[in-house]
């Protein structure tokens, strides 16, 4: 499998160089550089014996047939956009990973057939909304999707229209009736495998994710003149909360919660802050308990501005479910990774995938390969060509279990 998989990171770094920015890696949604990665690996699927075809959504698609034909499918890839100034690695790799697999059968028939998705966007990095590539495959593109405009005030129905593509044959784009699974192998994008010194990891769920805006506000005044003890500082408030945010995730296991982003006003070093708007990010593979903290974190924030005579109020911006993957696919991908002698990790992703939407219709399963240095979003993210190698081995055991398991299913039911 290593063969394959130099291959793989050889193709993913040779795609990294199609980009709107020279020098980095930078590819939005119908780009000039997305039409060129369309060429290429349309040439190595050709290559491969698939029938290939861009579908209205700009998604690539290959196929490759099974032994009667293509009725029912195993879908395998990723995203082909990045976000800007980004690593090789991140959505690529599944999709190049989904090629390599069909070369590897040598020209051998399955008793499905497995369909090779690009899709073309994910990243959500030209008009503000991810998943727009996956949820064409659910058909879920909308009028009022359709509609959104990037800084150009180019449209997404006039962007589809600019690439060449009709948006009126976007029904064709969904999922063909009898796509019974789907697999995106994707780099891990974190330091957890890395920590435990272990190749890979399969995904049991998408964790849920909340993000909300707070607005600390209290009363701007002079910084030399007003004393400690008559200031209503929202500053103040914001910084303990802040750091109270941090403390309070350490005890809850498997759940994250980030700050990223602090503004302040009137901004001024001699001025007291008269108000801060902060973002709140919190993600759990369990909603109930997601819930419970996020509740928990407001709580501390009100208990911070009370203490200064600072009010604080807040709005969601986001609430995404948790998205489990399939039981059934989750456990054949893990004994695979046994029958090819490969270690993995039970695990969980705190990132948002393509599978989440696909799982929507389609048993869906995820297998994680590890991260160097846990980066990723970042020109430095890498792979490690004998964990690649390993995720080959893994899927190339995962193909006969997926057979045996229709085949023992269709039997039960006849």
């Amino acid at each position: 499998m290593i063969e394959a998989a130099e291959r793989i990171v050889a193709r993913c770094r040779q795609i990294a160089g199609y980009t709107e920015i020279a020098g980095e890696t930078t590819r939005t949604f119908l780009s000039a550089p997305m039409r060129e990665v369309h060429e290429l690996l349309r040439g190595w699927m050709v290559a491969a014996g698939m029938q290939v075809r861009v579908d209205a959504a700009g998604n690539l698609r290959g196929v490759w047939s099974g032994v009667d034909g293509d009725a029912r499918r195993l879908l395998i890839g990723s995203h082909l956009d990045s976000v800007p100034n980004a690593g090789a690695f991140d959505g690529v790799l599944g999709v190049v990973f989904g090629l390599a697999v069909v070369e590897e059968l040598r020209g051998r028939r399955l008793p499905f057939a497995i369909e090779v998705v690009g899709f073309s966007e994910e990243e959500g990095v030209r008009f503000s909304k991810p998943f727009l590539g996956s949820m064409a495959l659910m058909g879920r593109l909308s009028a009022e999707l359709l509609a959104l405009t990037d800084r150009s005030g180019v449209s997404v129905a006039e962007a589809i229209h600019a690439y060449g593509l009709n948006v009126a044959e976007l029904p064709a784009a969904a999922i063909a009736p009898g796509t019974f699974a789907y697999l995106e192998v994707h780099i891990e994008q974190g330091p957890v495998l890395e920590s435990e010194a272990i190749a890979l990891g399969v995904v049991e769920a998408l964790v849920g994710q909340t993000r909300l805006a707070l607005t600390f506000t209290g009363q701007a005044n002079h910084a030399g003149t007003t004393p400690m003890h008559l200031r209503h500082d929202a500053m103040a408030a914001a910084a303990e909360w802040i750091a109270a945010v941090e403390g309070f995730a350490t005890l809850s296991a498997g759940l994250v919660a980030t700050v990223g982003k602090v503004e302040t006003w009137p901004g001024a070093g001699n001025v007291i802050a008269g108000r801060v708007t902060a973002t709140l990010d919190v993600r759990h593979a369990q909603d109930g308990v997601r819930a419970e903290n996020v509740e928990a974190l407001l709580g501390l924030a009100q208990d911070a501005a009370t203490s200064r005579g600072v009010q604080v109020s807040w709005e969601t911006t986001m609430e995404q479910s948790a998205v489990p993957m399939d039981a059934r696919l989750t456990q054949l991908l893990e004994h695979a990774a046994a029958r090819a002698g490969v270690t993995s990790l039970r695990t969980t992703s705190g990132a948002g995938h393509d599978a989440m939407v696909m799982a929507e219709q389609v048993p869906s399963a995820m297998l994680f390969v590890r991260s160097p240095g846990g980066l990723s979003h970042h020109p430095d993210e890498a792979v490690i060509v004998d964990d690649v190698a390993a995720a080959m081995a893994t899927v190339m055991e995962f193909l006969p279990l997926l057979g045996d398991d229709r085949a023992e299913r269709k039997d039960k039911h006849a």
